[in-house]
């Protein structure tokens, strides 16, 4: 059976989820474990090549994972044909116009979200690689994660019966870089680099509701600064001007409601950082990334309300795990894998940059939501349902 290299710039790796979840558990693993391996026998061969602005932090990831290729000149790794794909892991701000330029190059792109800053760049960039006819990707980790996949099986199956409402929990402290060094960059929580937990998260929730749940048709969201203040890694004080909060109410089809809560300033006591709740008619789930815990009609208990007297059940352990008979990879390994047999196989893929722009377009809803103190319809722009 043949072998076909593929030539993957990756640019933006250098950050630590680009370094940890693309580079070393995803390209380098499935490097180690001799490729990818397609329908017809044959194997795709990774050659990737390492790009970003510092030549100190490309060498070095370089050498720790035994990557031959790296440059600091983005214009001559895109000129160069025998690279096919292109990625970026890199800042929101850039990403757009970092798409573009590989389209231009005659690039099949995958990507991580947000596909842009915003919905008119995000269509830009979407319907440039229509036209082309590239293949196109953007990353959609948390679907292919233990916990997503184990709820969503639990929809299909009908376990939920008629479903009513959802509930997403996310966040964690983040330090502000004066009390302990602070668990993100400093980009995060700059406006005018792309920052803001609203552009970040709401394109996880809406891919997240859309394949899980039900698809997204409304939203009210307000926002929040709350620490205005922070430190970056080189101990330098910058204004905070982002959101680091955001609390919203969305609609989803089926008449279902969805309360969405985001926060980088908030302390866990919950049994992962992020948990999605639906409750239905026939039973209720809660999953987190990896465990998912169900209570059906029948083994739902009967509380009673008393606040002169201690609570006498312990809520928790009336749920049941679910546990699934397969073990699963790494999720953003995963959809690696789907995206690059759809690469050279033709395989279905769903999550390309079209459903990016529903992402973005959630965001912008959001935003304006909480800019105008109303309700923000999610309808059709431009092709997205």
């Amino acid at each position: 059976m043949a072998e076909h290299r593929l030539g993957i710039i990756m640019h933006g790796v250098t950050g630590r989820m680009g370094t940890n979840q693309h580079l070393a558990r995803s390209i380098v693993a499935m490097r180690n474990q001799g490729g990818v391996l397609l329908e017809n026998g044959d194997r795709i061969v990774l050659d990737p090549i390492l790009v970003g602005r510092s030549e100190e932090k490309l060498r070095a990831l370089a050498q720790e994972y035994g990557v031959v290729r790296w440059t600091t000149d983005l214009g001559e790794a895109l000129a160069d044909s025998r690279d096919r794909l292109f990625f970026d892991a890199g800042t929101t701000q850039m990403r757009a116009g970092l798409i573009e330029r590989a389209i231009l190059a005659g690039k099949d792109i995958y990507t991580e979200k947000p596909v842009a800053e915003n919905i008119n760049d995000a269509l830009k960039v979407a319907s440039l690689a229509q036209k082309a006819g590239i293949a196109n990707g953007v990353v959609q980790d948390k679907l292919f994660l233990p916990g997503l996949i184990k709820l969503r099986r639990l929809r299909d199956e009908g376990f939920f019966g008629r479903i009513l409402a959802a509930r997403i929990d996310f966040g964690y402290w983040v330090f502000d870089g004066f009390e302990a060094p602070a668990q993100r960059p400093a980009w995060n929580y700059q406006l005018g680099q792309g920052g803001g937990i609203i552009l970040d998260m709401f394109c996880h929730w809406r891919y997240v509701l859309d394949h899980t749940i039900a698809p997204v048709t409304g939203v009210c969201c307000i926002g929040r600064n709350h620490i205005p203040q922070r430190r970056d890694d080189a101990g330098e004080s910058y204004i905070a001007d982002a959101d680091d909060g955001a609390f919203a109410m969305l609609e989803l089809e089926g008449n279902v409601i969805a309360q969405v809560a985001s926060s980088w300033t908030t302390r866990v006591r919950r049994d992962d950082l992020v948990t999605v709740q639906v409750d239905g008619t026939a039973g209720s789930a809660v999953a987190g990334l990896q465990r998912c815990w169900v209570q059906s009609g029948a083994e739902t208990p009967r509380p009673i309300w008393n606040p002169d007297e201690p609570q006498s059940m312990t809520f928790p352990d009336q749920w049941r795990e679910v546990y699934a008979s397969e073990s699963f990879d790494n999720g953003f390994k995963a959809q690696w894998l789907l995206f690059l047999r759809h690469l050279y196989d033709g395989a279905p893929y769903i999550y390309d940059l079209m459903e990016g722009v529903k992402g973005v377009q959630l965001a912008d809803a959001a935003l304006k939501s909480w800019r105008t103190r109303r309700w923000v319809d999610i309808g059709s722009a431009v092709g997205i349902a």
